[in-house]
């Protein structure tokens, strides 16, 4: 008879979360942008969502890919709302995208909340560019956050014993400062990889590198600033880059936006929504990351 209470209060405990882990499935699947366009035409344009701190690029690619082989579809309209992210993983959706448009299938991107550095790198890649006149977008820059611990050990009373081949074979170790010449290498890494975005800016809205290079100190614009410099090419929501993209491939009526289903992954979900930035931050124990994100 004892155990019975127990048994009651742990059934009544993964009822409540069952239901905490349904409620989380169904928030990460709701489409915030409202109901999808059902139109009356037979063209079809596949939708992207890029969404989240961006720590990795294969699935977006898979989909990208997947869109990009389908005759069925006309054109892809990518919908973006993250900080920013990874160096690599940004680069790697930027340079698909760029694939997808030399072999003749158009590309736009609709701006949400936030399309900014990483976010932006990627939406420059595209024929078009729709941001809302309150989007967050350019921060056009590279950071990289590196923890140093070393006064925290020295209080503790732990020594780190680091063991080297290379003079600056530990040159990012969160154990020890940098000195002033391993400061002035790792800036010209960031330095590069600057450029890199400065570079991609250019070629793809079309600008002289010194018009760039003058809005890259990473400050962030509003859509309606951003439409004023150049770096988009229209105001409105999604619905309208819809239309915009409609108009691109000369679609006749209202084209059929397509999503791919995505596998649900709680992980995944935890790391994107609770990680973040944290995740894209080099800590101890975790790898050097060259970030395109916007920082705040």
């Amino acid at each position: 008879m004892a155990r019975r209470p127990l048994l009651v209060g742990s059934l009544i405990f993964l009822a409540i979360l069952f239901v905490f882990f349904w409620a989380v499935f169904l928030a990460s699947r709701q489409d915030a942008d409202g109901p999808i366009i059902p139109g009356g035409s037979e063209e079809k344009i596949g939708l992207v969502r890029i969404e989240g701190v961006i720590l990795d690029s294969k699935e977006t690619l898979e989909e990208l890919e997947h869109f990009a082989s389908s005759p069925s579809m006309r054109a892809i309209l990518i919908r973006i709302d993250s900080p920013g992210g990874g160096v690599v993983p940004s680069q790697e959706i930027y340079e698909e995208i760029r694939k997808i448009r030399d072999k003749g299938k158009k590309v736009v991107v609709s701006m949400g909340n936030v399309a900014a550095s990483g976010g932006y790198y990627i939406a420059t890649a595209s024929d078009k560019i729709v941001a809302n006149p309150g989007t967050l977008t350019g921060s056009i820059g590279v950071i990289m956050e590196l923890a140093n611990v070393e006064g925290l050990l020295h209080k503790i009373g732990v020594e780190s014993v680091v063991i080297k081949s290379g003079e600056h074979k530990d040159i990012a170790s969160p154990f020890r400062k940098m000195t002033p010449l391993e400061n002035k290498l790792m800036q010209q890494v960031l330095d590069d990889v600057h450029d890199q975005f400065i570079e991609a800016v250019a070629k793809g809205r079309q600008l002289r590198l010194s018009e760039v290079r003058s809005l890259s100190d990473g400050r962030v614009f509003t859509g309606r600033q951003a439409k004023a410099k150049g770096l988009v090419d229209e105001l409105g929501d999604l619905q309208d880059a819809v239309r915009i993209t409609a108009e691109l491939i000369g679609a006749h009526g209202e084209p059929r936006l397509v999503e791919t289903k995505k596998r649900f992954s709680l992980i995944e979900f935890l790391r994107d929504e609770f990680w973040g930035k944290i995740g894209a931050t080099s800590l101890p124990g975790r790898s050097v990351q060259l970030n395109y994100l916007l920082s705040f």
